[in-house]
C-alpha cells in the first residue's frame, strides 16, 4: 500500500510538472496569450533625416522567424532609402510627443493585444492627423481582437485562418492594378514559394479600401474549414490592400510568415515601396 502511495504521487507529481511546462511553452510561444504593456518609453536619438518606427512585439503567437527577419529587411531598406529607423519591441513608444517624430509606423508581426487605453487613443490621433501604418503578416492575423477599431477599420477585415494541410505552399499572388505605385514592380502572377496564405471574413473592396494583391485560389490547396480556421473566400481574396484614415495613410499586407520571405528582392520593394506611400516620401 505505502509502495502504491508512492507511485501514485510520483505520477501526481510528473503530471503537475509537465503541466506547468506545457503551459509555460505555450504561453512562450503565444498560443496562451500574454497581457504584457509597457507604459514606460526609452529614450530615442535624435533622428536628422526622416524616420521609421518599428514595433516588433508579441503578445500573442510568436513568429519567431519573421520577426527577426522582417526587422532585418526593413533596416536593409531604411539603409536603401536614407531614412532613420528605430526597431523596439516597447510599445510605450506609441505615445503622442514620440509618435510625432516618425513619418511611418511598421508593425512587424505583432500579434496579440499590445497597447494601452491611451496608447490606442494616441496611434489613432496620429493618424487621423497625417501618420502612415504599415502592418505586415500577423500584424492582422489574430482570431480575436479587444481592439475594434484595430480590426474594424485600420486592417478592415477580420482574420478567420490559414492554410494548414499542407500550411506552407508555393501561390499564385495577382496584382489587383499593374499600374499601381506600390505594385507596378511585380510580375503577375507572381509566384511566391512556401508561404502560408491567410484568408479574411469579408473583401475590404466593399468598404472602398485599394485592393492591392489577391490570391489564385486556384495556384494552392484549400480545405475550408479546418484545424487552422478557414483558408480560403467567396469571390475575390485580397491579400493586402490600403486606404485612408484621416489624414494618414494605411497599408497591410498578409505576405510573410516565412523567415526566407523577406530575402525576396520583389517583397523587400513592395514594403519598400508601401512605407514611401505611407509616409508620403516619394519625393525625399
Amino acid at each position: 500500500m505505502k509502495i502504491l502511495k508512492i507511485v501514485l504521487l510520483s505520477v501526481l507529481a510528473v503530471l503537475l510538472i509537465g503541466g506547468g511546462y506545457g503551459y509555460y511553452k505555450l504561453k512562450e510561444v503565444g498560443i496562451i496569450p500574454r497581457k504584457i504593456y509597457e507604459t514606460e518609453p526609452p529614450a530615442l536619438p535624435e533622428f536628422t533625416r526622416p524616420a521609421i518606427l518599428v514595433l516588433s512585439k508579441a503578445n500573442g503567437y510568436v513568429h519567431v522567424d519573421a520577426l527577426p527577419a522582417g526587422e532585418a529587411m526593413l533596416r536593409r531598406i531604411a539603409q536603401a532609402r536614407g531614412w532613420d529607423i528605430y526597431a523596439t519591441a516597447n510599445a510605450a513608444t506609441h505615445n503622442a510627443a514620440d509618435l510625432a517624430k516618425f513619418r511611418v509606423v511598421v508593425w512587424n508581426n505583432v500579434s496579440g493585444d499590445v497597447l494601452t487605453e491611451q496608447q490606442r487613443a494616441d496611434l489613432k490621433a496620429y493618424l487621423e492627423n497625417g501618420g502612415g501604418w504599415v502592418g505586415m503578416h500577423a500584424s492582422g492575423g489574430d482570431f480575436s481582437y479587444q481592439w475594434d477599431w484595430y480590426v474594424d477599420t485600420l486592417i478592415g477585415a477580420q482574420f478567420v485562418g490559414h492554410t494548414m494541410n499542407p500550411q506552407f505552399q508555393d501561390a499564385d499572388v495577382l496584382v489587383a492594378d499593374p499600374t499601381a505605385d506600390v505594385t507596378s514592380h511585380l510580375s503577375s502572377p507572381w509566384n511566391i514559394p512556401q508561404e502560408e496564405w491567410y484568408a479574411f471574413d469579408s473583401n475590404v473592396r466593399d468598404k472602398g479600401y485599394e485592393v492591392l494583391l489577391t490570391m489564385d485560389e486556384s495556384s494552392y490547396i484549400t480545405k475550408g474549414e479546418g484545424f487552422a480556421g478557414r483558408d480560403n473566400m467567396d469571390g475575390e481574396h485580397p491579400i493586402a490592400w490600403r486606404h485612408r484614415i484621416g489624414a494618414g495613410r494605411v497599408l497591410y499586407s498578409a505576405i510573410g510568415h516565412q523567415g526566407a520571405t523577406y530575402d525576396i528582392p520583389a517583397f523587400e520593394q513592395l514594403i519598400s515601396n508601401a512605407i514611401t506611400w505611407a509616409g508620403d516620401l516619394g519625393a525625399e
